[in-house]
Order: structure tokens, then C-alpha cells, then sequence
């Protein structure tokens, strides 16, 4: 069985954590992981960074501008990760845009996934369609998830198709904006997140977008199986370097 499917059956919620691959610096990569493992993060995200991400916002788009200027790739992330299921064990997720996974060939990137213990990819710019007609056999055939997001604005009917054609998480983008953390969500949001759960679809929620402290998280995690933290994390990292990670992850689980 897939790991993001074992931990989507444990009885807790989960916590995941999004970090750009190659910063602050550029061989940050696993010890990031690794740490975030010892501090009890359910799952991680691993952003391939890319020149044009439409839906980030300020601070995972400038990480993203810095670790392409030190020279991240996809094979240089493949290459970092090569010995990584020797030492972590939770779920791993790459999230970036179609494009470099393109370039890189579709099925040469699935595999190199397989083969590193890559359990999933989010492509937030790959539509459900073109996944389902051209693609959604070959990421089956070497064994991954894709992750879909859905926000306030998807219809009823997308997100039941959305929620037919995924075999893992559904993303719920928690609003209509790129990401970024923010205070707290207000009544519209809680509606939309109240208003998905009781669709019951088969695949679990993990909300994302605007969560960076205990009470996003608590409230998130209220409607949904889990929350994913993005930019305050990058803040962190940027502001206080890799090694206060735990201090990090005890301010949003504690």
C-alpha cells in the first residue's frame, strides 16, 4: 500500500509541512526532511522549485528564484533523495509545475519517482482531464498519487469528478488567492470547508493555504483530516535556518 494511504488510515490529524528543495542552501534538502520526520510531521512536500509559479505567493515564489540561482534541478533533487527511504519513513510528496516534469519526460520523472520512494506528486497546473485521458496510467504503473486541489470557486460537479478520478488526499485550497499564511479564517471559509466535509467524498481533505500557527491548524484539522503549511515555514527556515525546526513544529502541534 501506498504511504500517503497508510497515514491517511491512522487515527489523528495530520500535519504536513512544505519547504522549497534547496533552500535556504542548496544540500538543505534532507536534512530538512529528516527533521521534520524527528519532530513528528505526518507528511512533507517537497516544492521542485520553477521561474513561473502562478500559485504561490511572495515568499515560496523568492525561495524558488533563490534555489534555481544556486542551481536546483529535477536530477539534482532525484540525486539528493536517492538514499533517502534509508532513513525516512513517512510520506513524501514532489509538488511543481507540469512544466519541468515535461522537459524531463513524463514517464522518465514517474519512474525516477518510483525509484527514489517518492509516494505522490501535486501538479497544481495539470488539469483533472488531461491527467485522467493522457497521464493517469503511467503515474499507476509506477505506483503514485496525484494530489488535485480544489478551492471556494470549484463546482459540485468538478469536485465529485475530482474526487472520482484521485486515489489518495483531495487539496483543499482553503481560498481564492495564492499561498501565504494569514491570521485566521473567517465565516466564508469556515462555510466552504463545513460544506465540502459534508459531501462526503472518498477521499479525505487536507486543507492548505493560510495556515501558519496552532489556531489555523486546529481550526483547519476541525473539518478536515489534515493542514499543510507552506509559507510560514519558509519564513522560518529563511529567518531562523534549519536547525529550530523543532521549535517550529511544537508552535503548530502544541
Amino acid at each position: 500500500m501506498n504511504r500517503i494511504n497508510q497515514k491517511l488510515q491512522e487515527d489523528k490529524k495530520l500535519l504536513s509541512i512544505y519547504f522549497t528543495a534547496g533552500y535556504p542552501n542548496t544540500n538543505d534538502t534532507v536534512p530538512i526532511i529528516q527533521n521534520l520526520e524527528k519532530n513528528g510531521v505526518d507528511m512533507i512536500e517537497i516544492g521542485l522549485p520553477f521561474s513561473d509559479p502562478l500559485a504561490d505567493g511572495p515568499t515560496i515564489q523568492a525561495s524558488s528564484t533563490q534555489a534555481l540561482k544556486d542551481g536546483m534541478t529535477s536530477e539534482l533533487l532525484f540525486n539528493q533523495l536517492k538514499d533517502i527511504r534509508k532513513t525516512v519513513s513517512i510520506p513524501l510528496i514532489i509538488m511543481g509545475y507540469f512544466n519541468p516534469m515535461l522537459q524531463y519526460g513524463v514517464e522518465a520523472f514517474c519512474k525516477k519517482c518510483q525509484e527514489t520512494g517518492i509516494d505522490g506528486l501535486i501538479i497544481p497546473d495539470l488539469p483533472v482531464d488531461v491527467y485522467h485521458e493522457k497521464y493517469q496510467a503511467v503515474f499507476e504503473k509506477y505506483g503514485l498519487i496525484n494530489v488535485f486541489l480544489i478551492t471556494p470557486q470549484t463546482t459540485e460537479e468538478r469536485i465529485r469528478y475530482i474526487d472520482s478520478v484521485s486515489n489518495g488526499f483531495i487539496y483543499m485550497v482553503s481560498s481564492a488567492s495564492t499561498t501565504g499564511a494569514q491570521a485566521g479564517f473567517g465565516e466564508e471559509q469556515t462555510q466552504y470547508f463545513k460544506r465540502i466535509a459534508e459531501m462526503n467524498l472518498k477521499n479525505p481533505q487536507i486543507i492548505g493555504f493560510g495556515i501558519s500557527n496552532n489556531d489555523t491548524f486546529t481550526q483547519a484539522t476541525q473539518y478536515a483530516k489534515g493542514a499543510i503549511i507552506g509559507s510560514a515555514f519558509v519564513k522560518h527556515v529563511t529567518k531562523e535556518g534549519i536547525d529550530s525546526i523543532d521549535k517550529f513544529v511544537e508552535t503548530i502541534l502544541n
